[in-house]
């Protein structure tokens, strides 16, 4: 925990984090579990989704705060895609217990640059137009990309991660246009929550771990995360 805090911010930030999965305050940074915080309470004060986009080093850093929803993975990569942004990397955090919030960090670029401040304001208005339904991402993305072609040499594994104690999809594939909106419209499909995840780009391949919740933010038994395994992956390769 973080050394310096007042007592009282410390019982807050405690409270907080037992919203999260069992490992949260383990293996997630101090400085991350207070930024998260902060989010939380400008997402309070606000009522409105936090979508934040600024310069960090050469690359830019979104940071969103909201209320967990299936459709908000596909609606925020849908809008990267079709401004032609790059992922460098991807932190989710969401929470397992009311109110179910969302915490995402992605460093993206455009060019392998930092975004200009007027990409960066138009990014972050059409994922806010986006979560109101009044931005038709797949519209603009058919402009740009053949939605209907399936990606190359996917494999997808279910388990139940014995750390996290949460049940996990593992999502393999070649590197191409439109992949990130293409697997995060497929778990919106299955109307899967995705509570944590991890990324690896590595020699031409995505590596995806999504930790997830099920529908009704329930937990997925075996035999029916094997089934959502196969089906994600059908999806995926356009045979579906």
């Amino acid at each position: 925990m973080a050394a310096g805090l007042k007592p009282s911010t410390l019982s807050l930030l405690k409270r907080f984090n037992q919203a999260f999965p069992q490992f949260y305050e383990q293996f997630v940074s101090s400085e991350i579990q207070l930024q998260n915080l902060r989010l939380a309470y400008q997402l309070y004060k606000n009522k409105l989704a936090v979508i934040e986009l600024r310069p960090e080093g050469s690359k830019s850093a979104l940071h969103f705060a909201y209320r967990n929803q299936s459709f908000l993975l596909s609606d925020i990569f849908g809008v990267l895609a079709a401004y032609g942004l790059t992922i460098h990397s991807l932190n989710l955090y969401g929470q397992i217990r009311p109110p179910m919030l969302v915490f995402i960090k992605l460093v993206v670029s455009r060019g392998n640059r930092a975004l200009t401040d007027k990409n960066a304001d138009n990014v972050c208005r059409a994922i806010r137009e986006a979560l109101a339904g009044h931005f038709e991402v797949e519209e603009m993305l058919a402009v740009e990309f053949n939605l209907d072609a399936g990606l190359e040499q996917v494999e997808t594994e279910f388990y139940v991660d014995p750390v996290f104690h949460l049940p996990a999809l593992l999502i393999e594939a070649d590197n191409q246009p439109g992949l990130f909106y293409k697997v995060m419209y497929a778990i919106w499909q299955e109307d899967l929550l995705v509570v944590n995840a991890n990324l690896l780009v590595w020699r031409g391949r995505t590596r995806l771990i999504l930790y997830l919740l099920g529908p009704n933010e329930s937990l997925i038994p075996e035999y029916l995360g094997q089934k959502i395994a196969e089906g994600v992956r059908h999806r995926l390769l356009g045979q579906t």
